[in-house]
């Protein structure tokens, strides 16, 4: 009986944490993105390097050195520029 339970809890916690990666996507449309540039004159600010910025699943997507000489991959959300937060890496 323990087993049938276990693989019932596990499936039961995969379908639940789904719809969390599925949010992970930025959704805002085109009209309401920010230029890139405003991204890149925040992220200069924070005492980022920028090297890359394109477009990756509707976000903006950085490669970038940052204030601490980190090499750092992130997205960001194009209409409020706010970092998308994933669990474990940025990649």
């Amino acid at each position: 009986m323990k087993p049938i339970l276990s693989i019932t809890a596990l499936t039961v916690l995969v379908g639940l944490a789904t719809p969390a990666l599925a949010s992970q996507r930025c959704s805002a449309p085109m009209a309401e993105w920010k230029p890139r540039e405003a991204l890149v004159d925040k992220l200069r600010a924070e005492g980022w390097t920028i090297r890359r910025i394109k477009t990756d699943d509707g976000c903006y997507k950085v490669r970038a050195v940052d204030a601490e000489g980190r090499r750092v991959k992130a997205k960001f959300d194009p209409a409020t520029l706010e970092r998308v937060v994933r669990d474990g890496d940025d990649d």
